[in-house]
């Protein structure tokens, strides 16, 4: 029996340079490396193209190569048959050969030589295993048992902070996973921010991300996986997981220095964006076509958990105010400024956007009137807030805006009451300035 294409997905990692020929019009063959053949589907693969060399010049003239991948394990050898069909250069098939190409020109040593043009598709018209007397390499650990286990953990979840922490908890169990963090699209559709992370040191809650911007950006953008098995030294595909421009006031990703293994995994509810999956590892090829996969699975389930827990209804009426002791010692100087609705407090960067806004919003309102006692259903009626029409996303700005209190600034808290609901508490007086 032939093998599959699906079956020889661990040859077209780029761990062991595949061998690519190709004939000219006379006939003069021409055999090269091949720096990345890349798992389209079950019919086609893309070859990386880097520069006009003799094997481009050979299939423009005549669309036929024959590449010959190995087993990195069984080191088993396979040739395909390819028909040459089209270039691609741009959309998610070039992002994605293109992010996991800087990997494999880091590990050869050609990270300043390597430079995708273009990624040539190819029907794939048969496939011979060269010694069929060689044992195939031992079968990975099940992907589909990996994700079982990461949505047993994960359970039931009726809130979404719990469903965040969770979510990210989960991975460990089932994937190993221990460095992961959960970026949600915001209000714009140009950016995503941080609502929680596992493994780091700092927590990031609140850092922000363009879309188009390192490897989550470019998940994001182009609404695909894309994965990265060896250390990049790229700056698109590392360093450049930040916000897009420095002078704005940011909070750093909490991303490794130096991962050897990245995925970036899009959270889709139907045709809409959610937010981005982001893990790392200090192994290089820790993440398998298989785990692609699984993870794609587990994506779509929470971005629809999210999308779910996001509509459910809030409560009515803010709960009923309780005694609190009145806040005492200095003043803690609170600076707000209008044009990105961005807060300091005592001069250090708290947050901006729509959840500075809404820390802004409450303040007032308590220096105002004294009252502690909120819920988002006014929240969304406040014209003041820059909230779009739907408001969707109101609680995981909530969200946001609670732990990254709790992290910075811990003598002003929001405590959750109820669904939809929440108390200010303040253990100091405040000083508001509006710059």
């Amino acid at each position: 029996m032939k093998p599959s294409l699906e079956s020889l997905r661990p040859c077209l990692d780029g761990a062991i340079p595949a061998v690519v020929a190709t004939a000219s019009p006379d006939g003069t063959p021409n055999v090269a490396y091949a720096s990345q053949v890349h798992y389209v589907d079950s019919e086609h693969v893309a070859l990386s193209f880097q520069f006009f060399s003799k094997t481009r010049e050979n299939v423009l003239a005549h669309p036929y190569a024959q590449v010959q991948v190995i087993e990195p394990k069984s080191f088993r050898h396979f040739r395909l048959k390819l028909h040459y069909l089209r270039t691609e250069t741009s959309g998610p098939l070039f992002e994605y050969m293109k992010a996991q190409l800087a990997g494999i020109a880091e590990r050869s040593g050609m990270a300043k030589v390597f430079a995708l043009r273009g990624a040539d598709v190819y029907r794939v018209l048969d496939i011979e295993n060269v010694d069929p007397r060689l044992q195939p390499a031992p079968s990975p650990p099940d992907a589909l048992l990996k994700l079982r286990r990461t949505f047993a953990h994960l359970g039931a979840c009726d809130d979404l902070a719990r469903l965040a922490d969770r979510a990210l908890a989960a991975l460990t169990h089932g994937f190993g996973i221990r460095h992961a963090l959960l970026a949600l699209l915001d209000e714009t559709g140009g950016a995503l921010y941080t609502l929680a992370s596992l493994g780091y040191s700092a927590s990031g809650v609140g850092a922000e991300v363009a879309l188009g911007e390192g490897l989550i950006g470019v998940a994001a953008r182009e609404a695909i996986p894309v994965r990265i098995n060896y250390h990049t030294g790229d700056y698109t595909y590392h360093a450049a997981l930040h916000v897009a421009d420095p002078a704005s006031p940011r909070i750093p990703l909490p991303v490794l220095a130096n991962p050897h293994s990245q995925i970036a995994v899009p959270l889709t509810h139907g045709e809409r964006l959610v937010g981005v999956l982001y893990a790392e590892s200090e192994e290089n090829a820790f993440f398998s076509h298989a785990d692609e996969d699984a993870l794609v699975v587990y994506g779509r389930h929470l971005g629809a958990l999210i999308v779910q827990l996001a509509a459910l209804p809030d409560d009515a009426e803010p709960a009923l105010a309780e005694p609190t002791p009145k806040p005492s010692g200095a003043p803690l100087a609170v600076r707000y400024f209008a044009h990105d609705h961005s807060v300091f407090v005592d001069n250090d960067y708290l947050i901006k956007g729509v959840a500075g806004s809404i820390l802004w919003a409450l303040l007032n309102e308590h220096a105002a009137s004294g009252r502690r006692d909120f819920c988002n259903r006014e929240l969304r009626r406040d014209p003041r807030l820059p909230l779009p029409d739907f408001g969707d996303n109101l609680e995981t700005r909530l969200i946001l805006l609670q732990r990254r209190l709790a992290e910075r600034c811990p003598q002003i808290a929001l405590e959750k009451t109820g669904r939809g609901r929440f108390r200010l508490q303040l253990t100091r007086p405040l000083q508001l300035n509006a710059g």
